[in-house]
């Protein structure tokens, strides 16, 4: 049973290599926006954790007796690092990533519950299995947002991009909209 433990510890070691290739890359963007600037400081600190906790997590020696605890220990830093991302204040460039940065951050608190529940006493193999899963789309928000960040549209299935400039086109032309204006002027008057 014990050999069983280590090696499930070794499957939560996670992959988010692309954080620290992607991260580079944060600091784009109108430079006089100065709300605008210290979120995208912010969000590069951010991803910058995320690399030395994916870092730190590959090292663990998972024969080590201290292994389950060093693992929980980055996981309740990781999960703190999610919590102040989600906690930012989303400026109007990126508006669009708010709902999804809150998503991510609530994810990555229901997988750190969890991992506790596999690891903390004895192990449960069902908590690991949906810790994982909540973890899996936890960093699938944060790899969203990343491309949004970057002015990528998002690559995920079941995502729907809608851009600034969408909205500025006009299905009626101002002379009809004016009509109808006053169409449902009249009509909110004789229902009074």
């Amino acid at each position: 049973m014990e050999k069983k433990r280590k090696f499930k510890i070794v499957d939560v070691v996670f992959c988010m290599s692309f954080f620290m290739v992607l991260t580079i890359m944060t600091g784009c963007g109108k430079k006089g926006d100065s709300a605008l600037s210290a979120y995208k400081a912010s969000m590069s600190e951010f991803y910058d954790k995320l690399a030395q906790y994916d870092s730190s997590i590959n090292s663990i020696n998972p024969d080590s007796d201290s292994a389950k605890e060093e693992l929980l220990g980055y996981l309740d830093e990781m999960n703190e690092a999610y919590k102040a991302m989600g906690d930012l204040e989303v400026p109007n460039e990126f508006s669009g990533i708010a709902e999804i940065a809150s998503e991510a951050k609530d994810y990555m608190q229901m997988a750190n519950e969890c991992y506790h529940k596999a690891y903390d006493n004895e192990f449960d193999e069902e908590s690991l299995s949906l810790a994982s899963q909540y973890y899996e789309r936890a960093n699938k928000r944060t790899f969203i947002m990343l491309q949004v960040l970057h002015g990528e549209n998002p690559t995920e299935e079941g995502v729907s991009v809608t851009t600034e400039d969408s909205f500025k086109f006009a299905t009626i032309s101002d002379d009809e909209e004016e009509t109808e204006t006053e169409e449902i002027t009249e009509d909110t008057e004789s229902t009074e």
